[in-house]
């Protein structure tokens, strides 16, 4: 039981800095994600709302495929 504590913890350390770096280098590759056609933006007076569906799915598409393969890559046979 401590033991699979542990590679969890590891696990979500990993995952945190994938994350964290992620997180300072895609802004500065300028990706369209959220102004992409699908992404709906309406502006009234005092309203304003945002609608990633686009946007939304590439990046569900994407996470999808890399985490089957990673499941694959670290699946017990």
């Amino acid at each position: 039981m401590p033991s699979e504590v542990g590679k969890l913890l590891i696990y979500l350390g990993l995952f945190l800095i994938v994350l964290g770096t992620l997180m300072v280098f895609l802004p500065k590759l300028n990706l369209p994600l959220g102004n992409l056609p699908g992404d709906i933006k309406l502006k009234k007076d005092n309203f304003e709302v945002y609608i990633p569906i686009a946007s939304s799915l590439l990046i569900s598409l994407l996470l999808t495929v890399v985490l089957n393969l990673l499941f694959l890559l670290f699946s017990k046979r």
